[in-house]
């Protein structure tokens, strides 16, 4: 039999990690990303659950996280001034994280991770600056997807198209036929991510985070060059629809104007917001983005499949990249497990991987709300009870109010594969 001819679209973690196991059943993989290069910027990101175990399976990837974790010792609630509520640490057990992971690492040096496993194999080509500009699947036979692209790449057949290029997929829209935001649920918050050159914790590896009222949330943390890594907030009521059009409207408009708007946002808010945004009017490694949730009836149509925050990003339950790492493993193993039969390999990747996705983005009950709670009695009741959270250390209780954050795969057990490539 020949190989399986695949096109995975998107190069930033959940590509790579499709790449690397679709390589490994013998399958010829190209990779195209829009972008001209490698995007390696990003927030931080966590490695949880059930991705700790694909991670483990990758020859050198553990240890090279390890090596590029960012080093962060814990992370206090403050008030006005500065003074802490309470101050949650990593437990220390990668397998029973609290809300301090073992893993975390920014999101490009795991892309970079990624890439770097996988840019010489030999069944594995990168193509930078692409995009598709068209699917067309044949309708009277399972045959393959006949793929024109927009910017030179010759058209071409592959056997498997899979869809990695994140929650807002224009790849999804194009393979199931759908709108660029049918199947996107909002969960009516937003989040920005830069780095300043100023080190507001003065030296500190113990990270800030504070909030103010209407939503309002600030995190500062130490950054390897000497400033600080920033994220801001802004957590609207779940009927506030007007304030995340606001949102999308300056992120349309470009970098500027999204500053601009989240410069306005966290005008007054206190503490040292003044300063933050002031160090985000000279960044450059700002981005902005909204969260939401992608919940898709089926997650392939014919020969075409998602993988990632594509087919089922989670929201801000924090366990999107180990949905991304889980589902590129549960995908190649299921075609693999299946060679010969491609339907049958899709048929078996959704059922494995959809009692996880299920259960990965049930958002808790206190989520997004208890990251920028709307009024200053609800700041001070969220403040006291992370404070009585880090005084009790009690992982039973973590688990409540946190779900699926600090658990390791919460009873899923991985499927064994037999690799042939």
């Amino acid at each position: 039999m020949s190989s399986l001819r695949v096109l995975v679209v998107g190069a930033s973690i959940a590509g790579p990690a499709t790449a690397y196991w679709l390589a490994k059943t013998g399958a010829k993989v190209t990779i195209i990303e829009r972008f001209p290069q490698l995007r390696t910027n990003g927030q931080n990101i966590d490695i949880r659950t059930t991705g700790v175990s694909v991670m483990r399976k990758i020859p050198g990837m553990e240890e090279a996280v390890r090596a590029n974790l960012q080093s962060i010792d814990g992370i206090s609630l403050v008030r006005k001034d500065g003074r802490a509520y309470g101050t949650m640490m990593p437990t220390g057990d990668p397998d029973r994280q609290s809300l301090i992971s073992e893993y975390e690492i920014l999101r490009g040096d795991l892309s970079r991770i990624l890439y770097d496993l996988t840019k010489n194999h030999k069944s594995i080509n990168y193509i930078f600056g692409e995009q598709v500009a068209s699917l067309q699947q044949p309708e009277t036979s399972d045959g393959p997807v006949q793929v024109e692209f927009m910017n030179g790449t010759p058209s071409s057949e592959y056997d498997l198209v899979v869809a990695c290029d994140g929650a807002t997929s224009r790849t999804r829209a194009i393979g199931l036929g759908c709108a660029m935001r049918d199947y996107i649920q909002p969960v009516n918050a937003w989040a920005t991510y830069f780095s300043i050159k100023t080190d507001l914790l003065n030296g500190s590896q113990i990270g800030h985070a504070y909030s103010a009222v209407n939503g309002r949330a600030v995190g500062v943390g130490p950054d390897p060059s000497g400033g600080n890594r920033i994220t801001l907030m802004g957590i609207n009521p779940r009927n506030d629809h007007n304030s995340m059009a606001k949102f999308r409207e300056a992120n349309k408009l470009g970098t500027d104007a999204l500053k601009d708007f989240v410069a306005k946002h966290f005008q007054g808010a206190g503490w040292k917001c003044d300063e933050v945004v002031q160090g985000m009017m000279e960044a450059d490694d700002f981005y902005g983005s909204e969260w939401v949730q992608v919940k898709t009836p089926a997650l392939h149509k014919g020969r075409f499949v998602m993988v990632g925050d594509a087919g089922y990003a989670p929201g801000p339950t924090g366990t999107g990249t180990s949905l991304a790492l889980t589902g590129a493993y549960l995908l190649a193993g299921e075609v693999g497990k299946h060679r010969g039969d491609l339907t049958a390999g899709l048929k078996g990747y959704e059922e494995q991987i959809r009692p996880l996705i299920d259960r990965m983005q049930k958002i808790p009950p206190l989520v997004p709300g208890m990251f920028a709670p709307q009024s200053a009695w609800g700041i001070w009741v969220r403040n006291m009870i992370f404070a009585f959270l880090c005084w009790s250390r009690l992982p039973w209780l973590f688990d409540k109010v946190f779900g699926t954050a600090s658990a390791h795969s919460d009873g899923y057990k991985l499927p064994e594969y037999q690799w042939t490539g």
